[in-house]
């Protein structure tokens, strides 16, 4: 079913359900199942699984018994029971997928807290439904004042309303036990409706609210990702990750659950591998491993003592050696493993696409005009020191000093340079007045 709020408006504008990626309409596909089995018809004599699948806000699904054996698709309006009145929510998953879904999740059938589907939803229940989801956004913005006004060390992160818009169930977060009593008493008496408070853990808040991830994907508990294993920091060691909390960390600001996704990887790659703090012993010194790479298969290792030279090993030359020093057999050094191993090869890729370099912009442009008046200076100081003359190195002649020539004829005085110098003498001299 295609997402109505997501259509394209008739400016040719994209609406958009501005709820982040979790709207009821289904169009955003949050933990959707694919049902394979949708064309694969039911054998002879076999009925159908009568349980269904339904989809609440944020990814919240139960599993309902169609006790009516109403015709029901994926993507269809249900009213389903509820402690006290109805619930509306949307078709997921029909069939024997989800037979196989409440095996997964070990929900057991034909209980006593087994719930039922009541029927399709019909105008007047959605209207209900649709005005009643529009009342949370305004209500959350309300909860909070009133919970930094009681002064609660607590955050309300989301509010949903049950179907029929009898009870409003008001999700939070804290770190330590609340109470909330005067809370709910001010709730009621605000909001005129049914109160229920849940504490939810922040794995399960980021999952609800929605997000993107530093990778730029949504975040995977909030699409598909349904059970929440337990991340440590172990896990970023076998990766050979940096232990730090920024990076580490999600928008949770727990581990991140991708940590989990390559750790089997990595943890079969290792059993290959000698354990790190496993010194290796040689005539020559003690081996200490400072690096490995798993994925090449190599480690590291340096002498005590000398932590500058490292030596590359392989893992198998690395077991050779601790097998030998098990065995109490001598090993002279580590260099006579690691010149065995052969020099990586540098890989030339070529520019098969035609692509420019990414580093034509870090030259500098003005690399000719340097060198052409470096080229300059060096012409002119070569020409001043083959022009330069014999003589001017006698004592008491300064360079580049023009020599008198006798033969010259002395040059005339001008006759005005000698009146104004005569001026210029009597303007400096001072009347007496006491002569």
């Amino acid at each position: 079913m295609a997402c109505g709020n997501c259509g394209t408006g008739a400016d040719g504008q994209p609406k958009g359900c501005k709820n982040n990626g979790t709207c009821g309409t289904d169009g955003c596909n949050k933990l959707t199942v694919f049902d394979w089995l949708s064309n694969m018809t039911i054998p002879e004599g076999q009925e159908a699984f009568n349980y269904i699948e339904v989809r609440f806000k944020n990814g919240r699904k139960n599993y309902y018994k169609n006790t009516e054996n109403a015709t029901l698709s994926i993507g269809d309006i249900v009213a389903t029971q509820a402690a006290s009145g109805h619930d509306i929510g949307m078709v997921t998953l029909t069939g024997e997928l989800v037979r196989v879904q409440m095996k997964r999740k070990k929900v057991k059938q034909d209980t006593e807290d087994t719930l039922k589907i009541y029927r399709k939803a019909t105008q007047k229940d959605i209207d209900i439904w649709t005005k009643a989801r529009d009342r949370e956004e305004p209500m959350k913005v309300k909860a909070r004042q009133i919970a930094i006004r009681l002064d609660l060390q607590m955050k309300i992160s989301d509010i949903e309303f049950q179907g029929d818009g009898s009870k409003a169930t008001f999700y939070y977060t804290a770190e330590d036990r609340v109470d909330f009593r005067q809370l709910i008493k001010e709730f009621a008496q605000e909001f005129r409706t049914r109160i229920e408070m849940r504490q939810i853990g922040l794995r399960q808040e980021a999952s609800r609210l929605g997000g993107i991830g530093s990778c730029g994907r949504e975040l995977c508990c909030s699409t598909w990702l349904t059970d929440f294993r337990s991340v440590t920091t172990g896990a970023a060691r076998y990766q050979q990750l940096s232990l730090n909390p920024q990076k580490l960390a999600g928008q949770c600001g727990k581990l991140k659950c991708c940590l989990n996704y390559e750790l089997d990887a990595y943890m079969d790659a290792l059993k290959e591998f000698p354990k790190t703090e496993v010194k290796l012993h040689t005539e020559k010194g003690t081996a200490v491993c400072q690096k490995i790479d798993i994925f090449q298969g190599f480690l590291w290792y340096a002498y005590e003592g000398e932590w500058m030279n490292w030596h590359k090993l392989t893992a198998a030359q690395a077991n050779e050696i601790i097998t030998s020093n098990k065995a109490k057999e001598p090993v002279a050094s580590l260099e006579e493993f690691s010149s065995e191993h052969i020099e990586d090869t540098k890989i030339d890729f070529g520019n098969v696409v035609g692509q420019d370099s990414l580093t034509r912009f870090d030259k500098p442009k003005s690399t000719n005009k340097r060198r052409n008046n470096r080229n300059r200076n060096k012409k002119r100081a070569t020409a001043n020191a083959t022009n330069k003359k014999p003589d001017q190195k006698k004592a008491g002649q300064k360079p580049n000093q023009k020599k008198k020539d006798p033969n010259k004829p002395a040059q005339k005085q001008n006759p005005n340079a000698k009146r104004s110098n005569n001026r210029r003498n009597r303007s400096k001299k001072k009347p007496d007045n006491n002569a």
